[in-house]
C-alpha cells in the first residue's frame, strides 16, 4: 500500500485550489458603474452550519471547528451535541423539516437507501486530495462509505478490538505476553490455556485443577464483552451481515462455532465470569486490570483514551484467532443531510473533518485509529503516538491490524427490528440454556427475513 504523505499546509493548498474557478470569477473585474449605479452592494451574511451528533467528543471537536471557521472565511459551524436518542431526535428534526447541514451518521445504510443523505460521489471524486486512489485506507473506506456503488459520507476515523493486559502479571507468572504483531498472533487454543493459567481462587487452584472454586476466584484470566463476538466470528472465517445479500450468516456453521467457543470461555473453561459475577464486580475495564481483578481484557482500540493514568504496567495485543486474523471495525461517518440550504459549505466541512489535521486531534489521545494512508507513515506516527498513550509496539495496531486484517461492519436495513430475534437468542447461548447450534438456527431466518422485508 502506497502512503500519501499530507501537511496541514498541504491540505489547505488543495482545499484553495479546488475554488480556484470561484476565485478566478470573483477576481475578474467588475462592470464599470454608470453615475446613477454607485450604490454599494449589501454585504454578504455568514453562511451558518448545524453539525449533529452525540456527546463525548471533547475539546478536540470545539478545536476542530474554531479551526475550520478560521480557514473558511464566510462559514460558521455550530456542534449540535444531540443527547439521549440521537437517531429518535435526528429523525424528528428532518420529519420537521429542519435537518442538519451536516451530522453524524446512525443507521448509515438505512439513510443513504431512504434518500435522507446527499450524494457526495461526484464532489468526492473530483477532490484532488480525497479523491486520490491511496488517501484512505482501501478497500475498507470504500466497503464502508457506498450504498449502491455511490458515496454518501466519510468515515471520522476507525476503531477496532483488541487485547488489553496488565503486563506485570505476565512478568510474575513467567509467561510470554501476546504481542501487536500480527505475525505473532495467537491461536483461540493457546489464548484459552494462558487464561487458564492466570485465573487462580483464594487456593491458587486453576480452571482444571481439584478442588477449583468458581465461586472464590481471585482473578479470572480474560473478559470479553458479549458483543464482540463479532470478531471472532469473522475469525472464524464467518461473517455476521453478508456483504452481498446483507443477511445475517449466524445459521452458518463458522459462526455458530465462534459463538459457542465465546461462550465456552465462562461455560466450560472457567477463565472469564459470567454476566452476573461481573456485574457484581462493578469495575470499568482500567479498574479491572489496575485492581489486577483480570489478567487480560478484550476491549475496544477507544478505550486506550482512559488508560493515561493507570499505574500498572498496560501491554495490548492482536486478538488471538480461530481460524484467520480477524478485528470488526467500525465509527461514525460524516454525512450531509438531504434538506440543506448549503451543499457546497457542508461539502467543505466534511472534507475538513476528513482531513488529516482534524483526524490527528483525535488520534493523540487514542480515542481514534488512522483511516487515511498519510497517518500511518512512520513520520506521521512520530507525531501523534507516543508510549505514554499507545504503550510498546501499538503501532502495529495502526498499521497492520487494521489495514490488513480490519473488516467494516455496518447494520444493513432493517437491522434494529432483526436484532430483536438475534441478540435473545445470543443470550440465551452466553447463560447456558441453549447451545449455539440451537438458539441461532431457530432465530437467524427469522431475523432474516425482517431484513428481506425492510
Amino acid at each position: 500500500m502506497r502512503r500519501v504523505r499530507v501537511s496541514r499546509r498541504e491540505f489547505l493548498t488543495v482545499a484553495g485550489a479546488t475554488g480556484g474557478a470561484a476565485l478566478l470569477a470573483a477576481c475578474a473585474p467588475a462592470p464599470a458603474e454608470t453615475e446613477e449605479g454607485q450604490a454599494a452592494a449589501p454585504a454578504m451574511e455568514d453562511v451558518e452550519l448545524q453539525l449533529a451528533g452525540w456527546p463525548g467528543q471533547g475539546p478536540e471537536l470545539i478545536e476542530g471547528l474554531e479551526t475550520f471557521e478560521e480557514e473558511n472565511p464566510g462559514i460558521k459551524a455550530t456542534w449540535l451535541e444531540t443527547p439521549g436518542d440521537y437517531r429518535a431526535k435526528l429523525l424528528s428534526m428532518i420529519a420537521a423539516g429542519t435537518p442538519p447541514d451536516t451530522a453524524f451518521s446512525t443507521d448509515y445504510y438505512t439513510f443513504a437507501r431512504d434518500g435522507l443523505l446527499i450524494d457526495i460521489t461526484d464532489m468526492l471524486m473530483a477532490d484532488p486530495l480525497l479523491g486520490a486512489e491511496d488517501y484512505f485506507i482501501q478497500p475498507q473506506e470504500e466497503e464502508r462509505c457506498t450504498w449502491e456503488g455511490r458515496w454518501y459520507g466519510i468515515g471520522s476515523c476507525w476503531v477496532c478490538h483488541h487485547v488489553y493486559f496488565n503486563r506485570a502479571i505476565f512478568e510474575e507468572e513467567g509467561i510470554d505476553p501476546p504481542s501487536n504483531d500480527p505475525d505473532e498472533i495467537w491461536t483461540w487454543d493457546h489464548f484459552v490455556d494462558v487464561a487458564r493459567q492466570l485465573t487462580v481462587d483464594a487456593n491458587g487452584n486453576h480452571p482444571g485443577d481439584s478442588g477449583f472454586d468458581i465461586e472464590n476466584v481471585e482473578r479470572w484470566g480474560m473478559n470479553i464483552p458479549y458483543w464482540m463476538h463479532w470478531s471472532f466470528v469473522l475469525s472464524n472465517g464467518g461473517y455476521v451481515w453478508h456483504p452481498d445479500t446483507r443477511l445475517y450468516g449466524y445459521d452458518q456453521p463458522e459462526a455458530i462455532e465462534a459463538v459457542q467457543k465465546v461462550a465456552d470461555l465462562v461455560l466450560v473453561d472457567q477463565v472469564m465470569p459470567n454476566s452476573a459475577t461481573f456485574e457484581a464486580i462493578g469495575m470499568g475495564f482500567v479498574q479491572l486490570l489496575e485492581t489486577r481483578t483480570m489478567a487480560m481484557v478484550i476491549e475496544g482500540s477507544w478505550s486506550m483514551a482512559y488508560t493515561h493514568d493507570m499505574q500498572e504496567p498496560l501491554g495490548t495485543a492482536v486478538l488471538p484467532k480461530m481460524k484467520v486474523p480477524a478485528t470488526w471495525l467500525s465509527a461514525h461517518l460524516h454525512t450531509i443531510m438531504q434538506g440543506t440550504k448549503h451543499v457546497d459549505e457542508s461539502w467543505k466541512l466534511v472534507r475538513f473533518l476528513s482531513s488529516p489535521y482534524y483526524q490527528e486531534l483525535f488520534l493523540v489521545s487514542g480515542l481514534w485509529l488512522p483511516s487515511q494512508t498519510a497517518l500511518i507513515t512512520e513520520e506521521a506516527m512520530d507525531r501523534w503516538m507516543s508510549l505514554e498513550v499507545h504503550r510498546e509496539g501499538y503501532r502495529n495496531i495502526a498499521t497492520k491490524w487494521v489495514p490488513d486484517y480490519g473488516h467494516p461492519m455496518y447494520g444493513p436495513p432493517g437491522e434494529g427490528e432483526a436484532s430483536g430475534f438475534i441478540w435473545p437468542a445470543l443470550d440465551a447461548v452466553w447463560i447456558g440454556d441453549k447451545t449455539a447450534e440451537e438458539a441461532l438456527l431457530e432465530a437467524t431466518p427469522k431475523a432474516n427475513e425482517v431484513l428481506e422485508n425492510a
